[in-house]
């Protein structure tokens, strides 16, 4: 099972927790997980990558065990401790400001 952490908007929508569990077939990786995730919640359908491309939305970022791996492949295996749910994967909603 992985570990999946959501930013508050998303948490809304989905009507979940701020940690949810998904399961992942195959290799770890963001695309997996974001399949995954849209598989389990329907609503979040585009709410994290665009619905055609599927490019992540511009202001969302990925951390895996503690790194930012938002401009990673999406096709790349992320870390052992994310697979086995030892670390969750973080989605997080970038801030802008100065």
């Amino acid at each position: 099972m992985i570990r999946v952490v959501l930013p508050f908007h998303l948490q809304t929508l989905a009507n979940c927790e701020k940690e949810i569990t998904l399961e992942v077939e195959g290799a770890v990786t963001q695309r997996s997980i974001l399949d995954a995730l849209e598989a389990g919640y329907p609503m979040l359908r585009g709410t994290v990558r665009e619905h055609v491309s599927l490019k992540r939305r511009p202001r969302v970022r990925f951390f895996a065990d503690g790194e930012d791996v938002t401009h990673d492949s999406p096709d790349a295996e992320l870390p052992e401790s994310i697979a086995t749910g030892a670390q969750p994967f973080m989605i997080v909603g970038a801030v802008a400001g100065g």
